[in-house]
């Protein structure tokens, strides 16, 4: 067994205000994706300049930040929000979801390529690449936190979660499994794979069938949430019947130019 480490989610306190490191990860996934996607643009014929780029990432993190806060919202504790409409503004007791978020930034996209005249695909492909390193951030700030644990296990790297609900016993740290899979290599995949020329909509198929089977794989091991539990046959997780239709969707995407 391995200790869990104990960060403080604080990273920095400033008189009254408390700056967590779950929120700095939302920043500098932003801004990682801006600065990256800034480099995919210099590339020659990428047919991106940086206003563009500019433009869209400011887009792309308010459909990110609603998009995420309300598809928790609606996913995962929807009757707690019917008591509390005003709950859904309380950002500080946290509550995001990345299903969500990728539909914000789909709706960001769609309404950027018509402001842009460029074609949905067409922008879908060029922020795929970079969607990783804010998963990547994401899951790290979730593990701090010591949120969102894995499953009981008797493996040499369980770790015992601080939060009493998790038990008091080892469990898998499927926030790192999730940071690896999700983030670190499937940013390395999709970087190199998207240097070369694609059929339109194949990077972004690529994104969701690797972002797809990873969290599927991962979410084998992982604890469904506690206000849902699993949802039937004692193993379907929310986060399953959220992400099977995104795998499917990347696919399609996937094989239409061979049709």
């Amino acid at each position: 067994m391995i200790p869990f480490p104990g960060i403080d989610p604080v990273a920095v306190h400033i008189g009254p205000l408390a700056i967590r490191w779950y929120g700095l990860a939302y920043v500098t996934g932003i801004l990682s994706a801006w600065w990256l996607m800034k480099r995919r643009a210099a590339r020659p014929g990428s047919g991106w300049t940086e206003d563009q780029v500019a433009d869209f990432t400011f887009y792309a993190a308010l459909g990110l930040v609603i998009g995420g806060r309300l598809g928790y919202t609606l996913f995962y504790n929807f009757p707690v929000y019917v008591k509390d409409p005003l709950a859904v503004f309380k950002v500080w007791q946290g509550g995001m979801s990345f299903h969500g978020g990728l539909i914000g930034v789909l709706l960001a996209a769609a309404c950027y390529a018509r402001k842009a005249g460029k074609r949905f695909l067409e922008v879908t492909d060029f922020v795929a690449p970079v969607v990783p390193i804010g998963l990547l951030l994401g899951r790290l700030a979730n593990f701090v936190n010591g949120e969102l644990w894995g499953a009981p296990t008797d493996l040499p790297w369980g770790m015992v979660f601080p939060d009493p609900a998790a038990g008091d016993i080892p469990r898998h740290p499927s926030q790192i499994y999730e940071a690896l899979l999700e983030g670190a290599l499937l940013f390395a995949w999709l970087w190199t794979f998207s240097k070369k020329p694609r059929a339109m909509g194949v990077v972004s198929g690529a994104f969701l069938v690797g972002y797809g089977g990873a969290r599927l794989l991962v979410e084998l091991v992982r604890a469904p949430d506690v206000q849902l539990g699993y949802l039937a046959l004692g193993w379907l997780t929310m986060g399953q019947v959220l992400t099977v239709p995104m795998l499917l969707a990347g696919l399609w995407l996937c094989l239409r130019p061979h049709r």
